[in-house]
């Protein structure tokens, strides 16, 4: 740990996430945690600085007897198109502060703002919870989450599909489509070529390969790849974490023809069946904008959406930052993206998706 900063009831100084019994702590935390996700994870900050570039800050709050009392992820990112900030959690749609109760968790917001300021960004973002001060302002009803149960089987798990998607994932089913899971070359290889097509076609730039590269690595046997093919030929993949019994997919898309094979339909059912044989109880289908596509598309799973919370605190004098693809000032960037020649899309992508965090 570096020189702690002082606070009447806990300790908080920043890890040395380069330190195995450090991490090992802070992970027990973690997995203790009603309200923890994957993205408060030791493994996941190291993973996004080595493959974004971007620094790692760990924040932990200790009692006299040093058992930890809380503790808040953060991601310095420095970008010259979205600014400079402190996000927590980095590159993730959750993290923000673990605490044992109200009290410590203010005194770990004061403490980001601190080593925000002290860094000098002009926002620091908590991609979780609320913060009870003025100072930050606290959002609700922009993003939703979706979460359910997994049923007993397969045959149960289909049922438990609204009728509707559940005929689409029939027709996927019928047709000449193979399943494969793993972490190899030639898995990352597959998930990185529909993944890049299918952000391209979105209109948004590719994170870096080494990005993913660096997550398979760091979460081990905590995440794997799922691919769909068609003849040979990957249409559909994602890459998908595992933590306290749910599965999450997170960098997932599909290829042009991916809807003609119903390719994503295929994709998110047999990756049900797969986590419940790793022994997973829940399908956590990641956070949407409200109104969007993806929202209305998990909607159609049979997902109810649970409103997130998120807090943001922006220097005096300085403009919100901003790096929703929904908003109207990336309109048009985003139709121009959308045409550029696949190859130049990945070489241009990863520097400006570094930045977004």
């Amino acid at each position: 740990m570096n020189a702690p900063l002082r606070h009447p009831l806990v300790d908080i100084a920043r890890a040395d996430l380069d330190d195995v019994k450090t991490r090992a702590r802070i992970d027990a935390f973690v997995r203790a945690h009603d309200s923890a996700t994957p993205f408060h994870l030791t493994a996941w900050s190291k993973a996004v600085a080595a493959g974004c570039r971007q620094t790692a800050h760990y924040l932990v709050a200790k009692r006299a007897n040093g058992a930890i009392a809380g503790l808040v992820p953060l991601t310095q990112i420095r970008s010259r198109l979205f600014g400079h900030a402190l996000v927590s959690s980095g590159f993730a749609v959750g993290g923000g502060i673990l605490a044992d109760d109200d009290a410590v968790a203010a005194q770990l917001a004061d403490a980001a703002w601190a080593l925000g300021d002290k860094l000098h960004c002009s926002t620091v973002e908590l991609r979780g919870g609320e913060v009870a001060d003025p100072r930050w302002q606290n959002t609700h009803g922009v993003h939703a989450g979706f979460s359910r149960a997994l049923a007993a089987d397969d045959a149960a798990e289909l049922l438990a599909i609204p009728r509707k998607q559940r005929a689409e994932v029939r027709r996927a089913l019928a047709f000449d489509l193979t399943v494969e899971i793993g972490t190899t070359q030639g898995d990352r290889d597959a998930h990185h070529a529909v993944y890049a097509q299918s952000v391209r076609n979105l209109g948004t730039p590719v994170f870096p390969r080494a990005l993913f590269d660096e997550m398979l690595d760091a979460f081990a046997a905590e995440a794997d790849i799922l691919t769909v093919f068609k003849q040979g030929k990957p249409v559909a993949s994602v890459l998908s974490l595992y933590f306290n019994g749910a599965v999450m997919p997170y960098w997932g898309g599909g290829t042009a023809d991916a809807r003609t094979w119903r390719a994503n339909d295929l994709m998110y059912y047999a990756l049900m069946n797969h986590a419940r044989a790793r022994g997973c109880t829940r399908f956590d289908f990641g956070r949407s904008k409200i109104g969007s596509g993806a929202y209305t598309f998990k909607k159609n799973w049979g997902f109810d959406p649970q409103p997130l919370r998120y807090a943001v605190r922006t220097a005096d004098g300085a403009a919100p930052r901003e790096i929703n693809p929904l908003h109207p000032q990336y309109r048009l960037r985003i139709a121009l993206w959308r045409r550029l020649p696949l190859w130049i899309a990945n070489r241009l992508g990863p520097p400006i998706a570094r930045g977004l965090g």
